[in-house]
């Protein structure tokens, strides 16, 4: 029997729990779908799965051996995209995911990308949430911070500035730090998600980042959109990206803090699942955002600067403290 073929009835009856529904689905007869499954087992010298007379259900083996037929039968479908590919434009669904806050950003980008490709349709998923790129059907991300371990493949799209910002009212109430080691006696909201929760980090001498231990506040998120409300009603301070704050910075409802003293910068990147076989609809795309961030300062809350922000940083940096 064709091996590629007993993967996939077998992933298919995984995940239809039955030999009837991945019979339904290859047009074959349970018996045949039953047939390629205990080849698989005899081949592997494992049970793959549990058979009852209402489910069927795999193995602790079986678990492992789905996962891994998942991949290799998406390295197969991508070999074929890829053929094809190579005497065709880009065409078909891309989908993606970001966080909220980069929104507009990466909707901007999709624009023009989908100008330049008509026969490319984008899917843009924006959400806060960790997310499993093969898992959930995503083709890429886009994501800031730290890059957690895994088996993706990152290509960095720029470094966005932060902002140590709050409303005036929570100052006139509070006061104003007047250096990073001030942050531990007063509310700071955090970014729940981020690795040295309660640490912000300033940049200090050569380059090196100086961490400090920042007060807690009543309140924390995985989302930057959500601190950034929290901030306008004026009962902490926030560690943003400028992008996020430029315009309350500009309009007054938000102010900077600590003048002179540089937050270190977020890293933005595009992350993908790592193949050799990438579909040139994905290629294509990972190479318009790498062009299109390259050159512009989508990350550096441009609108800030034009708007003449009154508490610019002074001359030169001085070490966080």
């Amino acid at each position: 029997m064709d091996r590629f073929t007993g993967l996939e009835v077998f992933v298919k009856v995984v995940e239809g729990g039955s030999f009837v529904s991945a019979a339904r689905y290859f047009s074959l007869s349970p018996a045949m779908v039953s047939k390629h499954v205990q080849t698989l087992e005899r081949r592997l010298g494992a049970r793959l799965l549990n058979r009852t007379t209402r489910r069927v259900s795999p193995t602790e083996v079986g678990k492992h051996y789905y996962e891994r037929c998942l991949r290799i039968l998406r390295e197969l479908a991508a070999a074929d995209d890829l053929a094809a590919d190579l005497h065709t434009a880009p065409r078909g669904l891309v989908r993606v995911t970001a966080p909220v806050a980069f929104g507009n950003t990466v909707a901007s980008a999709v624009a023009d990308y989908l100008s330049a490709y008509p026969d490319v349709s984008i899917d843009l998923v924006l959400n806060d949430r960790e997310i499993d790129l093969l898992d959930e059907g995503f083709d890429l991300a886009i994501q800031s911070g730290p890059l957690p371990d895994s088996s993706l493949i990152a290509r960095r799209l720029g470094a966005a500035p932060m902002i140590v910002c709050a409303a005036p009212s929570y100052i006139s109430r509070y006061g104003e730090p007047n250096r990073p080691a001030d942050l531990a006696d007063h509310s700071c909201f955090d970014y729940s998600s981020g690795k040295t929760r309660g640490v912000w980090a300033f940049a200090g001498a050569e380059g090196a980042n100086a961490m400090v231990t920042v007060g807690q506040g009543r309140f924390r998120a995985n989302s930057g959109e959500a601190l950034r409300m929290l901030a306008l009603s004026g009962e902490g301070i926030v560690l943003e990206p400028r992008f996020i704050v430029a315009d309350d910075l500009r309009a007054g409802r938000l102010v900077r803090l600590l003048d002179g003293y540089e937050p270190a910068p977020t890293m933005i990147h595009v992350v993908y699942p790592h193949s050799r076989l990438l579909p040139v609809k994905v290629r294509t795309f990972v190479e318009f955002l790498a062009a299109r961030f390259g050159h512009q300062h989508d990350w550096e809350g441009v609108s800030e600067v034009a708007g003449g922000d009154s508490r610019k940083p002074k001359e030169g940096l001085r070490v966080a403290a």
